[in-house]
């Protein structure tokens, strides 16, 4: 996995464990949670797929962001 760069939208390299921020309104799919822009979100986890992270909210476990709706914070 090492191999793997993962950016945010503005580009800035993305690690497990840093905390990023939304930069747009979210919908979760299976819930009718939206996750509103300027949610941080902590200790994320990087993902084989480069465009992807994983991580917890509050209210959503497990779940699987694009990194383009992201900036690190």
């Amino acid at each position: 996995m090492s191999d793997v760069t993962v950016k945010d939208s503005n580009g800035t390299v993305l690690d497990d464990g840093d905390s990023v921020t939304l930069i747009k309104d979210l919908k979760v799919k299976g819930t009718s949670e939206t996750l509103k822009r300027g949610t941080l979100v902590k200790n994320i986890r990087l993902t084989s797929r480069p465009g992807e992270i994983e991580c917890n909210t509050k209210k959503v476990k497990g779940l699987v962001l694009k990194t383009e709706f992201l900036k690190k914070a």
